[in-house]
């Protein structure tokens, strides 16, 4: 898997290897010694199979959602700002 990674890494530092074509791009994955079935997802841009052959875990997206403030009567308050209307000129 290193092996991917460090092309992964290096076809983003060479502007000429990014922008090659796919025969080149493919000369050049076969000259670092990436294993065939990943060449394949590569250059077929098969990003779920190639976190499958790499054992890479998919993206995780993380979220936290921020309590609303209660108010007196137990409720739950809009945040601050929201359903006050603008002053009058």
């Amino acid at each position: 898997m290193s092996n991917v990674i460090d092309f992964l890494e290096r076809l983003g530092q060479d502007s000429q290897l990014r922008h090659a074509t796919g025969i080149e791009l493919e000369q050049a994955l076969t000259r670092a010694g990436i294993e065939p079935a990943v060449r394949t997802a590569m250059l077929g841009s098969d990003r779920g199979l190639l976190e499958s052959l790499i054992g890479a875990t998919p993206n995780i997206c993380c979220m936290v959602n921020v309590p609303q403030e209660q108010d007196d009567e137990g409720g739950c308050a809009p945040p601050a700002g929201v359903g006050k209307s603008a002053p009058a000129n």
